[in-house]
Formats: C-alpha cells, structure tokens, sequence
C-alpha cells in the first residue's frame, strides 16, 4: 500500500514569547518518525511523512491529493482547539482517505478527559471522583468536602485536555480547599482550559496496552458485571506495565509526572510485565476493554489506572489514550509489545493490517 504518515513534530511547531515549556511536550520526534517509516517499508508499503498542518509551507491538503495514499497512519495531535488531535482525521474524513486508530469523536472526547469520565461513570466503569474548574473560586461540590468544610481526601489537578501528563507535577496533589484554589488559579492562567480536580488515588500505577477491534454490539449500559464479562478474542492485550515508581527521587512524590515523560525518558523505570496477581491483571484486562468499548476505539488503544492501596487495591481508570505514543525506545505501549515478544516493526503494521481490515483497504 502508499501510506502517508501524518504527524505534528515538535520542531515544526509554532512558537510565542510566554509560551509554557512544556506546551509542545505531547509531539512527536524525528526518531519516532524514522521509526515508524523504517516498520512500514518494512512491512511492504511505500511510505512518506508529512507535517500534519493545512497552513504554508506544509499544506497538507494538496501533498495527499498529490500523493494519493491508499491509507494513512495517523499519529497527528494537532497544535490548537478543544478537539485538536480530531482535526486531521475530520480532514481526512472530509477528503474520503482511510487511516488508521480511532476515529473522530472518540479522539474529541479522549482528549477532554472529564468529558470522559462522565461516560465511564454512566457506564459503571470506575474512575475517581472529580470537579472540573472553569473558575479558582468555584463552589467546590459537596462530596468532596467535609462538615468543616475541608477536603474530604486529597485531590489531584490537571489541565482536563492534554496529553504526556503536560502540568502534572507534585504540586498536583492538594490536601487543603486552599492549595486547591491556589493550583487551580496557576494551572487555569498556565494553559488556558478547564482544570480537573479528581479524588487522588495513592498506590501503583500501570497501563494496560492493547491491539484489535471490537465486534459491533447494540448500545446498552454497560455495568460492573457486564463490563467485566469473557475478554473479547478480538482484542490483543500486552502484558501490564507498571511505572516503577520506587526508582525515582522522592521529590516526584510517587507520581507519574510530565518530567519523568519528557525530562527522564530516556531514563525510563518500569516492570512489565507488572507484577500482579492472574485474578488482578485480568480484573485490568476487563476494565480496559470496557474502556474500549464504550469509548470507541479503533486498532489500538492504551488504558492508565492506579490502584487504591487505601482500599485493597481497587483499580481506577485515570483515561484513555486512543492515540498512544509509538516512540520505540521508551513508549509504553511499545514497552508492553516487546515484552510479549513483538516487535517494532509487528506493532506498527499490525496497526496498519487492522486498520485496512477494518475499512476494507486493498493491498496493492
């Protein structure tokens, strides 16, 4: 097949004065880019890159025209709005190209996670409880608050539409309403979006990659038994990586931070598999597919949870990430597919053959 792989590098981003630093942390690299093109020749295709963006000098309207892709290989987060990492494949969709991953409600909705977690609440799925600040000096809900009017148990604060754990840091976990509000005001002037505050869940983390497609159902509520029924066979789930938070300095405060993401990934510390008992990593595998499911990923999807060491170890579900990093030194996703024995260049045009399958894309 031709296959255009689009993507946002960082190099190629737009730049301001006052511009966060970590504001282009989620793009990607010319080594994953390599990569990727290097699986893909590899696996057959004739492959190009280009700089997914419509404006000069790169626009990308007329290079696929031009090129006239049979697939693409979609990997673009896009550089502004709410629902940027939908826009390309809304473009694509509009110039009637087939691509690979999910689709572009699903990428609208990954990216704002309370809007996600309001669907996996319907659902029955678990995730921690959660306010999303549009203002500092918002009402703050009364489940999280006690009769003195204090935080009923520490929070967590994060910008509710990024990726790469962009504005995680220690300074994330609140245990006053006024460190909440004093964050929420630094976060909310820092990135310009709402800003969720969920119930901080102190234990392991891990992330539970996963290739294939789900076969189509009717639409129905999903609930904890339902949701935790027979592991569909036609999803491929990696072993379960856990971030070996013991590795690192104190100071991260236990938590998975965008320093440890960006700052230290070439230094990245991990078990994977994880080490978890059969009854709790299929408990995980479940939870992820429901995710899955309810969420409507495409070919391949990663799923993050803690596990609430405060109460035996229940798994929470912090997102969904239909749109994984495919870095092949030190993203996850790829961790988890070398530790079942895959490699690079399987996953990718794995990614690619579902995709095809999928929309009924021709080999030529």
């Amino acid at each position: 097949m031709r296959i255009a792989l689009l993507a946002n590098l960082k190099m190629n981003a737009p730049t301001w004065e006052g511009m966060p630093v970590d504001q282009w942390d989620d793009l990607d690299s010319a080594e994953t880019i390599d990569a990727i093109l290097t699986a893909l020749r590899h696996g057959g295709h004739e492959a190009a890159f280009f700089e997914a963006n419509v404006r000069p000098p790169f626009d990308i309207v007329q290079r696929l025209i031009d090129f006239q892709p049979d697939l693409v290989f979609n990997i673009a987060e896009g550089h502004f709005g709410d629902g940027r990492e939908a826009q390309i494949p809304a473009l694509l969709e509009m110039l009637r190209i087939p691509y690979t991953g999910s689709k572009v409600l699903t990428l609208a909705l990954a990216l704002d996670k309370s809007m996600t977690k309001r669907i996996l609440y319907y659902h029955g799925l678990p995730t921690p409880e959660f306010q999303v600040f549009e203002q500092a000096d918002e009402p703050i809900d009364e489940d999280l608050v006690d009769e003195h009017g204090e935080l009923r148990y520490p929070l967590f604060v994060k910008p509710s539409r990024e990726g790469t754990s962009v504005g995680v840091s220690p300074e994330s976990i609140v245990y006053s309403v006024g460190q909440l509000r004093e964050q929420v005001e630094k976060q909310l002037r820092r990135y310009n979006q709402p800003i969720l505050c969920e119930h901080y869940v102190r234990g392991r983390e891990l992330t539970v990659g996963m290739v294939g497609n789900l076969k189509p159902t009717s639409a129905r509520r999903l609930n904890d038994r339902v949701a935790l029924g027979p592991l569909p066979d036609t999803l491929t789930f990696f072993p379960i990586l856990e971030v070996d938070m013991g590795a690192y300095d104190p100071s991260e405060a236990g938590i998975y931070t965008n320093r440890i993401k960006v700052e230290l990934a070439e230094d990245f510390h991990y078990l994977c598999p994880a080490p978890l008992e059969p009854a709790m990593q299929q408990e995980l595998y479940m939870l992820a597919a429901g995710v899955f499911r309810v969420t409507g990923c495409k070919d391949v999807a990663r799923v993050d949870f803690r596990l609430d060491e405060d109460h035996g170890n229940k798994p929470y579900i912090l997102e969904v990430n239909p749109l994984p990093g495919l870095n092949p030194t030190y993203s996850d996703l790829c961790v988890e597919a070398k530790a079942a024995g895959w490699s690079y260049d399987r996953l990718i045009n794995t990614i690619v053959d579902l995709a095809a399958a999928r929309q009924g894309v021709q080999n030529r």
